[in-house]
């Protein structure tokens, strides 16, 4: 298996979509991608428990895709070692009556990780630049001052916005959070072939939407909209990863080597000491242990 290079997947410029591989698999077979990423899993499961017991950091993992890009079923294979105490995963919707009185960050805000855990959006506040740059009819929704129409909705500001989410996650990466961001970049070919998968197999029906069929639609918008967010927003303390996510397995090897490799650099993330008095006696509750009968 060919050596799984993570940089190569960092945005550190300005990104163009149709300049990255959408297929990876690293010369190996589907049984030796799962082989590997199950000892990569373990890796992480195993430091989780750690950053629980150290207690000072939380990881946020973010996903953004096309419809059928594979986040459900990468999430459910990368943190399935996990402690499922450990994950907490959130699925963004349209947002409810509720999260509309607030502004467009407050819902991502209240569902961050606490320290110790990871959390995964699954869709994320990136949203905001994204679906309602498509249809930016839905910013009305926001009832915002100042925008009263569409025509208020102008370039200026949509660099506020990415301002904004910069502001946001520079806040939460110095107060403890680590940050991943990943792109899956699947080909429109892909999509279509996971669309009509998802027609033709009875169980998979229930995932279908006349609607995929009309953001298809809207493709070439989409990725222009994806490049610019990703190219305004990836940060050394939050940077996004362009995921090749044609091959769903090779994808979540990739997602699962770059976690990895950056945590392992946290070198104060350890098991804390137990108290000098604790540990000296030690011995002693054992023993008390051990003279107890049943």
């Amino acid at each position: 298996m060919k050596e799984i290079k993570t940089e190569n997947y960092k945005v550190v410029d300005t990104v163009t979509l149709t300049e990255k591989d959408t297929y990876e698999d690293f010369g190996a077979s589907k049984k030796k991608l799962k082989k590997e990423l199950k000892n990569i899993r373990k890796d992480l499961g195993d430091f989780q428990d750690t950053l629980y017991a150290h207690g000072k950091y939380g990881v946020l993992v973010c996903l953004q895709g096309m419809d059928t890009a594979g986040k459900d079923s990468l999430i459910r294979e990368v943190f399935k070692d996990f402690n499922v105490r450990g994950v907490v995963v959130h699925s963004f919707k349209v947002p409810s009556t509720l999260e509309r009185k607030h502004d467009y960050l407050w819902r991502h805000y209240i569902d961050l990780p606490e320290r110790g855990k990871f959390s995964v959006f699954n869709r994320t506040h990136y949203e905001n630049v994204l679906v309602t740059k498509v249809h930016p009819e839905y910013i009305l929704g926001e009832n915002l001052p100042n925008v009263e129409s569409v025509d208020d909705i102008d370039d200026g500001f949509w660099e506020r916005r990415y301002q904004q989410i910069n502001d946001f996650e520079r806040h939460i990466a110095d107060n403890g959070t680590i940050i991943f961001k990943f792109f899956l970049h699947l080909s429109k070919e892909e999509q279509r072939h996971r669309l009509l998968r998802r027609i033709r197999l009875k169980q998979k029906n229930w995932k279908f939407s006349p609607g995929d069929l009309e953001e298809r639609k809207l493709w070439n918008q989409y990725e222009a909209c994806y490049e610019e967010a990703l190219s305004k927003t990836s940060k050394e303390h939050a940077p996004w990863f362009v995921i090749p996510a044609d091959n769903k397995k090779a994808a979540r090897v990739i997602v699962a080597s770059i976690m990895m490799e950056a945590l392992k650099k946290y070198k104060d993330i350890e098991e804390p000491e137990l108290d000098d008095e604790i540990k000296a006696n030690l011995e002693t509750f054992k023993q008390e242990l051990e003279k107890e009968t049943t």
